[in-house]
């Protein structure tokens, strides 16, 4: 009963006219951002800081967090039009969403996506409302050996699930580990695969990674090699979902967002994993699994919900622990910090109103969002009746700023176009490009858990086994690279 009472008392401060101003401005720049590649809520944060300062707290942080899950549902937009990933997790939406554009199924993606961020969105925060202090209790038992075989899972489910053969799929996956190692190693000092270029010291951002093998790839691969062949892109007939489409989509909206939630909640879980999951859980329950690499609505509406859940349960250990599980929720404990706040068990009790007005301005955000992406629907849709040489040439100009806008780097823009031609080459010869990004992003993170785990203890191995949750996840692991195999074999002997 605290809870509804303390929630009703935040509705009445997230409800007054500023803070609803604040909301829509943070959820129109979050919006905004997540559209354009390269820039994302992390910076758009950080450049706000500065400006804030003479804003009351918790109107200042309800337009973070409006920033933070706006970037959430524009993100989807040019990775379902133009294959080009506003962030690293709307890879997976890019996968099935711009095939559905090539189609002429552009407005259901972009339909599913957006009602499928404002489910998850809203279950998310509900489960935050509920059980946040009970779900930090448990990312509490995550240590750096129950990360590692996470990661590890992470690695297996994508190179298994993703392409026509799991040989492809662990090839692809090791090029994003070889991308991954580049720079300098954090506990020698030493520099690894950078070939003397000091541009390499600091690694490769993962943005250029992502736009380069998505975005260019798919250009060059369309006016290299599918210029005659392939079919153009067109708006098709209705921009709305049809009966047939919610029927798909509900059932992975809901699992998307009970895979997010969990996963946003864990330190260092982010956004990648759950996507990633959700993907493949979707691609083996549909019952339309050969639609999957063609355009298959449920692996935009998973994805997309858990991707929009993962960003709220980030706040769960934000608020509970002060533990940020992304840049962007980092840029948002910077923003408590500048007023005086710090995130944790005790903010509940010395500042319960800021607390709670920032939870009821997530119901209220999550449909303005909804309300602000469903009717601009019809208008994104119309950027694929754009000819296709100004289409292919307006992703690569939106790409090349996006990269350079990083750092405003020239070797950038060279590394993207390096990373674009070896994009094109995995298209050509039927590589699935997602396990690289997901190895390179993981990579760095699964090598540091590993070492931390090592450290601990003392250089014994067994910590893996003896450690019950890591255990259990490796297992799992092995089961999805060993099972199939074992299934495929005994499925030719029973046909000899």
């Amino acid at each position: 009963m605290e809870t509804w009472n303390a929630l009703a008392a935040g509705f009445a401060v997230a409800l007054t006219p500023i803070n609803l101003f604040l909301a829509l401005l943070g959820c129109l720049l979050g919006t905004a951002v997540g559209v354009l590649p390269g820039i994302g809520p992390a910076l758009t944060v950080a450049m706000l800081l500065p400006m804030t300062t003479q804003v009351e707290p918790t109107g200042a942080l309800i337009m973070f967090s409006g920033i933070f899950y706006g970037a959430m549902f524009g993100g989807s937009t040019t990775s379902i039009l133009l294959n080009t990933p506003g962030e690293s997790a709307t890879m997976v939406t890019a996968m099935e969403g711009y095939q559905m554009a090539r189609r002429g199924r552009a407005g259901a993606a972009l339909s599913t996506a957006a009602i499928g961020s404002f489910v998850a969105g809203t279950i998310a925060t509900i489960l935050l409302s509920l059980f946040a202090p009970a779900v930090a209790d448990f990312a509490l038992r995550f240590g750096p050996a129950e990360y590692f075989a996470l990661m590890v899972l992470a690695f297996t489910t994508v190179s298994a699930v993703l392409g026509n053969s799991r040989l492809r799929g662990m090839t692809s996956l090791f090029i994003g580990l070889a991308l991954g190692l580049i720079g300098i190693d954090q506990v020698s000092g030493q520099t690894r695969l950078t070939f003397g270029l000091p541009q390499l010291n600091d690694g490769i951002d993962v943005v250029i990674v992502a736009v380069g093998f998505f975005a260019v790839g798919e250009a060059l691969f369309n006016v290299l090699y599918e210029a005659e062949n392939s079919a153009a892109n067109r708006v098709g007939d209705s921009i709305w979902m049809k009966p047939q489409d919610w029927a798909r989509s509900w059932k992975a909206w809901l699992r998307g967002t009970l895979i997010g939630f969990p996963f946003g909640s864990v330190p260092a879980g982010g956004a990648e994993i759950p996507t990633f999951l959700s993907y493949a859980t979707e691609k083996r329950l549909s019952a339309h699994p050969e639609e999957f690499g063609k355009g298959a609505i449920e692996g935009v509406a998973g994805p997309e919900a858990a991707n929009n859940a993962s960003s709220v349960g980030a706040l769960v250990p934000l608020l509970t622990l002060g533990l940020p599980t992304s840049a962007t929720a980092a840029m948002i404990l910077a923003a408590f910090q500048q007023y005086g706040l710090q995130p944790g068990p005790m903010l509940f009790q010395t500042s319960a109103e800021l607390v709670w007005g920032l939870i009821a301005s997530l119901y209220v955000g999550n449909l303005m969002l909804l309300v602000l992406n469903l009717p601009l629907v019809g208008v994104w849709v119309r950027l694929l009746a754009i000819p296709r040489p100004l289409l292919y040439g307006g992703i690569l100009v939106f790409a090349t700023l996006g990269a350079y806008g990083i750092r405003q780097s020239e070797f950038d823009l060279f590394l993207l176009l390096a990373l674009g031609g070896v994009g094109y080459a995995l298209r050509r010869f039927d590589f699935p490009v997602a396990p690289a990004v997901v190895g390179m992003i993981l990579g760095p993170m699964s090598e540091k858990q590993l070492r931390n785990a090592l450290s601990i203890s003392q250089g014994d191995w067994g910590v893996f086994i003896h450690h019950p949750l890591a255990a259990s996840l490796l297992a799992i692991a092995a089961a999805v690279i060993l099972v199939p195999s074992f299934l495929s074999v005994i499925r030719q002997r029973r046909a000899r």
